[in-house]
């Protein structure tokens, strides 16, 4: 029948097919996944964190320790310049419109939409177009799924905190794997299929978080917070990467995406600071249809800009992507 054949037709199809599959059966018939046992373990957003663990320790034994401050020096870049201009953006907005914001989006779902990023999305791309080095910077960018960059960019730093175990929880299986595929050369040639055979699990796991009607609930505000989130943060994203980072911008584009738990950010925000509860409603919609948004449409443009542009899978005549710059 050619099944693979066809959904390798689409753009990050390997990941994007059984992610819409997913969405679509979480909106209309979430009950047929959610029987139990194995089947609800696998098929529904209870699998999301089991595969991406596993994903991301088969891709740490790729890793060489040589490789770690090529992961810094990524991961970092596209963190930063993804709180930067969600930071800019909000800012902006807030101090020229103030809570109310523009066009019915306030600063908290602006500058919560903008600086978080859908980890889970960024490391399936990078898997299909990246290299092990792109994957890895996966650690680096769980620092912008949640409450934190959104409260410092509202100068609230002060009263928020990441707990240190949760941060080595993220970063757990990566770095076991990077020391295991270190220490035996077998180990790193048994698990590297892994991570290439995880994305369309992962990608079926995501869908199966998305319910397509939040776009609905999100309204024309929603919509336009996806579309700011991803052309208007992703153009500076791909502007930092390129000039600053010397890469094509396929992970640019990657990161520009809005994290599902941004959804939570709204509320968390709202708590520390009660000024902003009269907002937190329509931000967490408008938050939530951004995140579907993203998750749909990001995939389509980081395959379109990496078979243009060139990548580690996909490279361009004269490209070296053994070297940190390849532009």
């Amino acid at each position: 029948m050619k099944i693979l054949e066809r959904v390798k037709k689409v753009p990050a199809g390997v990941m994007v097919v059984p992610m819409v599959i997913g969405s679509l059966i979480n909106t209309f018939i979430p009950e047929v996944v959610r029987i139990g046992s194995f089947t609800t373990a696998t098929f529904t957003s209870v699998g999301a964190a089991t595969a991406i663990g596993i994903q991301l320790f088969a891709l740490g034994t790729m890793l060489q320790l040589r490789d770690m401050p090529k992961v810094l020096k990524r991961g970092g870049l596209l963190l930063f310049s993804k709180f930067l201009i969600g930071a800019i953006i909000g800012i902006a907005v807030g101090k020229m419109f103030g809570k109310e914001g523009l066009m019915g989006l306030t600063t908290l779902a602006i500058i919560s939409s903008v600086t978080n990023s859908n980890g889970s999305v960024f490391l399936a791309l990078m898997s299909e177009y990246g290299d092990e080095t792109d994957c890895a910077s996966m650690a680096l960018l769980t620092i912008n799924d949640g409450p934190f960059l959104t409260l410092v960019a509202m100068g609230a730093s002060g009263l928020a905190n990441i707990p240190l175990v949760a941060l080595i929880a993220a970063v757990g299986p990566l770095v076991i794997g990077m020391i295991l595929g270190n220490l035996d050369k077998d180990i790193q040639k048994f698990l590297a299929p892994a991570g290439t055979i995880l994305i369309p699990f992962v990608g079926f796991c995501l869908g199966a978080g998305i319910k397509i009607t939040n776009l609905a609930k999100g309204g024309i505000g929603g919509i336009l917070l996806g579309l700011i989130c991803c052309f208007v943060g992703g153009a500076f994203i791909l502007l930092c990467d390129r000039l600053i980072g010397g890469r094509p911008g396929y992970a640019a584009w990657g990161v520009a995406t809005t994290a599902g738990n941004a959804v939570a950010v709204p509320a968390a925000v709202a708590l520390v600071d009660p000024a902003w509860a009269a907002y937190e409603p329509i931000a967490t919609a408008q938050v939530a249809a951004a995140a579907v948004l993203t998750a749909l449409i990001v995939p389509f443009i980081t395959s379109w800009w990496a078979k243009k542009y060139g990548c580690p899978k996909f490279p361009l005549p004269g490209q070296d992507f053994s070297k940190e710059s390849v532009i």
